[in-house]
């Protein structure tokens, strides 16, 4: 039998950024809110729903399905996102042209979120296994993909609704998601059992480091490590978001900018959103992982506390946009912390489970600045309570680093006296 030919794996890597460069056009939904809302004839708050329910079901449908991802492999779950993604989108057109927002909060929220989630983790699993030597850039790649998305779609969704109208957007953009999805799923798979690129092959000098352990999801729920890096993403995560949803009323507040002007920056946060993801998880494959979280926090503590404090525009949007690179490196570099923590045999589903912190965080990190922030009515008051937040996230990330130091060493004598 003639030996199948071993996949590219870079081209692996541009078919998980057209999964994700698909999906991420969530963040893009601040486009048709508008629209949609004048449909609906509602507030736009109402319209939103859509999208919170659609984060919510990302959460879920990744931490409930991780273990199904792992047993089905790259390739149907991959087609099982484009399908619930395209179809979601496609019903939102149908629920847009019935003019029924329960129908609209089923399909963009429900359906469309389950295709999230799956979409999500099931290319960045596979590119831990095909890049063990760069797993933070190929998964930094990916996970790019999902933040730079709005900036491409978003502008595509503008002229779409100008030019054939809103249902008719949701039908074509439908379509192209499904393409999209459909295709890289088709070329995406799991590289051969013991695959090492080139040069790391036994005997060619260069060595990869270990796990720490190859273990399941349902063992890795039983470590410490797991509700580590849980806690840390939750908090990364919930103080991140609260930035950028606050991040317009604070320029015009710190820095006496328009609104017009705010929304711009609005903008470019976008871009530092996702040149972050790229930025920290390539670093991190030479800083080391738990190292790069630690660089986060520390920076975060300082940078939350002092925000409110300057009022020199340069160093405010420095400081800010790093921020915001360092809320999206949190995202890429979690899967190859994941995999150096509990290997890849069940990556998937332990990277789904810890995504609850995501969906959890989304409520909870808004809501706080709110609470506070009206309570208070000061800002130095309410992002210093998020300063504190990332002390507590420091003291876990030692705690971590800890953890690393000792699994390491651990491996090492195994290694030698194997």
């Amino acid at each position: 039998m003639k030996e199948q030919k071993l996949k590219n794996r870079w081209l692996i890597a541009a078919s998980a950024v057209g999964i994700h460069i698909s999906i991420g056009s969530v963040y893009a939904y601040s486009v048709m809110t508008n629209p949609v809302k004048d449909i609906f004839d509602v507030d736009g708050g109402v319209v939103k729903w859509a999208f919170k329910i659609a984060i919510l079901l990302l959460g879920l449908s990744a931490a409930f399905l991780g273990r199904w991802v792992e047993k089905v492999g790259p390739k149907v779950s991959g087609t099982t996102a484009g399908i619930f993604y395209g179809i979601g989108i496609l019903g939102s057109g149908v629920a847009v042209q019935l003019e029924s927002l329960t129908l609209f909060y089923l399909c963009y929220g429900v359906i469309g979120g389950i295709g999230l989630g799956l979409g999500y983790i099931t290319p960045v699993s596979t590119l831990v296994k095909w890049f063990p030597d760069r797993r933070g850039l190929a998964t930094g790649m990916a996970i790019m993909g999902f933040g730079f998305s709005a900036l491409i779609f978003g502008p595509i969704m503008q002229s779409l609704f100008n030019a054939v109208g809103v249902a008719n957007a949701f039908y074509i953009l439908g379509i192209i998601y499904m393409i999209i999805i459909l295709s890289s799923a088709r070329y995406i798979e799991r590289p051969p059992v013991g695959y090492m690129p080139e040069g790391y092959k036994e005997g060619e000098g260069k060595v990869i480091k270990a796990d720490m352990a190859n273990i399941d999801a349902n063992e890795a729920l039983k470590t410490r490590r797991f509700y580590y890096i849980w806690v840390m993403m939750f908090i990364n995560i919930s103080c991140g978001i609260a930035i950028i949803s606050a991040a317009s009323p604070m320029m015009q507040e710190k820095l006496n900018y328009t609104p017009m002007e705010a929304a711009a920056i609005v903008g470019l946060i976008g871009v530092f959103n996702g040149l972050g993801r790229l930025l920290w998880s390539s670093l991190s494959d030479y800083l080391g992982r738990a190292n790069t979280y630690i660089i986060f926090f520390v920076f975060q503590i300082l940078a939350f506390y002092f925000l409110p404090k300057i009022s020199v525009e340069l160093t405010f949007l420095v400081i800010l946009f790093t921020v915001i690179t360092m809320y999206g490196g949190g995202f890429s570099t979690l899967p190859a912390f994941l995999g150096d923590l509990f290997g890849t045999k069940q990556l998937g589903a332990i990277h789904g489970m810890v995504l609850t912190a995501w969906a959890l965080a989304g409520v909870i990190g808004p809501t706080i600045y709110d609470v506070v922030k009206s309570a208070t009515g000061s800002l130095d008051t309410t992002l210093a309570v998020f300063s504190g937040l990332f002390v507590i996230a420091f003291i876990v990330s030692l705690l971590m680093k800890q953890l690393v130091v000792k699994a390491q060493q651990k491996k090492e004598k195994e290694l030698a006296l194997a």
